[in-house]
């Protein structure tokens, strides 16, 4: 028998016929605007794998470009004071914060999947920036100028932004060498056959987060803009998490104590305990401080809890209030997810934008919670799955992510949120999906979400008989819908 699964939307006479008496009204089929329902892990990876098929397709070239725009294979016959010298370009930045992300992102994907091309990419692009790296700064010592840009954000970082996540990268794409017991010399040849070793950029990048930024008298990383003294929530996730994980990296438990008191700090600050998010922007000595509660930066907040969990000892004695405050921040997000599964940009505007990079990152560190068991899978684990469903239909054939908010001062008033530009070209979305992916790949393997009484529940265990979801048939009784 073929089945005809009825709409919302009914004729004047089709609605007539069907009533309360005649009809299960509840089995109604709902105009959802995203998909709604199961989802599988190959469903993901299909997602997954279309976003890495894009962004490895604009990746650049493994080696240098000379002036005239030809590869530089061998770098240890090149002269520093080489003129025109540069990183071949891609869409997307190498050495951007956007692409530290990304980088994490890949090899949590590899974790998820098995796929050694998601790690592949990793090596490729780090090892790169690893042997580049000596050869420019020896050229900027020389006092010759770096023609690449891109190189001379990495010599000479000036923002938590130009080094924060890209150190965290680097020490965590290091340590799983490490621990496969590789060593630095592992790495010569990688690429450039340069005989250098990842700490030496390591270390410049962390030598910035730890006594480059401005700080304020009690340690608070802060900016001179756009008001002198103003804390960007932004930069919880630049800079916690990589003082963090210097506490693995370099064996020194002294980080571990400095990175929580940090994140206590930005709490104090920037915290609204009335609505369960955070501020954007703070500035030290105002009473009356300026609160736009801007979806990427929550997204920031929450990743740092996430992160500082996942790299704090177990004893430490800061966990339970950063347990604490994930479990209030992710209660307070839920209760502002929109019908869609997308977050707003600002999040307790519901006339601004429906944002995707935000979205991504609530995914991934939902998903992750709850697979941890700091929050309960059976309360979250849909928020979740919607949010997903929601940023899949962001994911254009090509592989772009669409929707995605593009980089994002601060300002005291709602408009320059409200307009802020979105554009697939936008480097923020991709490490926040690829994360996302990656996480719900690894949550749909160790939780049953089914379909019951029309509705999405996850379930700890594989439900041998669970409850098929029903939709209206022509003849009105009704048929499951597989």
């Amino acid at each position: 028998m073929t089945t005809f699964v009825v709409a919302c939307t009914q004729t004047p006479q089709q609605a007539e016929e069907v009533n309360d008496s005649n009809t299960p009204l509840h089995l109604l089929k709902p105009d959802y605007k995203v998909p709604y329902g199961e989802l599988t892990a190959d469903e993901v990876k299909a997602d997954l794998e279309r976003v890495f098929a894009y962004i490895d397709s604009e990746r650049p070239s493994d080696h240098l470009v000379d002036k005239d725009g030809k590869e530089v294979t061998d770098l240890k016959r090149l002269s520093p004071l080489e003129e025109g010298l540069t990183l071949q370009r891609g869409a997307f930045r190498l050495g951007s914060y956007e692409w530290g992300i990304t980088y994490q992102a890949l090899l949590a994907a590899a974790d998820a999947t098995g796929d050694t091309r998601y790690e592949g990419y990793v090596d490729q692009c780090l090892s790169l920036l690893t042997s580049a790296y000596p050869l420019f700064k020896e050229r900027d010592a020389a006092k010759e100028s770096v023609e690449d840009a891109q190189m001379e954000q990495v010599i000479h970082p000036r923002a938590l932004d130009d080094c924060g996540t890209m150190c965290t990268a680097l020490m965590k794409w290091m340590k799983r060498h490490q621990d496969v017991g590789e060593d630095s010399s592992s790495f010569e040849g990688d690429v450039l056959e340069l005989d250098v070793t990842p700490d030496t950029l390591i270390n410049n990048y962390f030598q910035f987060v730890e006594h480059g930024q401005y700080r304020l008298p009690d340690g608070m990383f802060a900016r001179h803009r756009p008001q002198h003294n103003t804390v960007w929530l932004d930069d919880m996730y630049m800079g916690i998490p990589t003082i963090a994980y210097a506490g693995i990296y370099f064996k020194d438990p002294k980080y571990f104590d400095e990175a929580a008191t940090m994140y206590k700090n930005f709490v104090k600050r920037m915290w609204v305990p009335e609505k369960k998010i955070y501020r954007h922007g703070y500035v030290e000595g105002l009473e009356q401080q300026p609160t736009y509660h801007w979806a990427r930066a929550n997204g920031w907040a929450l990743l740092t809890t996430v992160e500082l969990l996942d790299i704090l000892p177990e004893p430490h004695r800061d966990r339970g209030f950063i347990l604490n405050q994930l479990r209030e921040h992710i209660a307070g997000l839920c209760a502002l997810q929109s019908s869609e599964g997308f977050w707003h940009q600002l999040l307790d505007r519901n006339d601004s934008y429906l944002e995707t990079s935000a979205t991504a990152i609530y995914c991934y560190a939902i998903a992750h919670a709850i697979r941890k068991d700091w929050i309960e899978g059976i309360t979250y684990g849909g928020v979740a799955q919607l949010a997903w469903h929601a940023i899949s239909t962001k994911i254009t054939e090509e592989g772009k992510v669409d929707g995605t908010c593009v980089g994002t001062g601060m300002a005291f008033d709602p408009a320059f949120y409200y307009y802020r530009p979105v554009s697939a070209a936008a480097a923020h979305g991709y490490g926040p999906v690829l994360w996302a992916a990656a996480e719900m790949i690894n949550l749909l393997s160790e939780w049953h979400p089914r379909t019951n009484d029309s509705g999405l529940h996850y379930y700890e265990q594989e439900q041998t008989n669970p409850s098929p979801l029903f939709y209206l048939t022509e003849d009105g009784k009704g048929e499951a819908v597989k």
